[in-house]
């Protein structure tokens, strides 16, 4: 049964990532091309814009909270892990674009498999 409960957890988690990557990589998009935002800046506003996205879906239909925590520390623990997050992406954006000259939509999608691996291990260690 655990198995069963880790594989539907694992599928809704896809679900919301990748809802929450669209709505990152739209932004991060919008704000670059059209309203000429620095990639890093516009990064760094999409991301969180898609954090809270994945909040609230991940609070209410990916993740059993722990019983114990009460909402503050958990909100507190979430913000902590997505900043770490936010840093991964900034990171591996810049190396991308500054270091490798790679076009910084292509470094997103790249930066966003390794932060979504990052999200659910950490979520699940510590907010589940």
């Amino acid at each position: 049964m655990e198995k069963k409960r880790l594989i539907i957890q694992i599928f809704r988690f896809g679900i919301v990532g990748g809802t929450a990557f669209l709505l990152d990589y739209s932004i991060l998009y919008c704000l670059t091309e059209f309203v000429d935002i620095n990639y890093l800046l516009s990064g760094m506003m999409s991301f969180s814009i898609s954090v809270i996205y994945n909040y609230v879906l991940s609070k209410t239909w990916v993740f059993k909270t722990k019983k114990n925590n009460r909402k503050m520390t958990e909100f507190i623990i979430f913000i902590i892990l997505s900043v770490v997050g936010l840093g991964i992406n900034q990171i591996i954006m810049c190396i991308g674009v500054e270091f490798f000259n790679v076009y910084y939509m292509f470094v997103k999608v790249f930066s966003t498999c390794i932060v979504m691996i990052y999200n659910f291990i950490t979520r699940k260690l510590f907010l589940e």
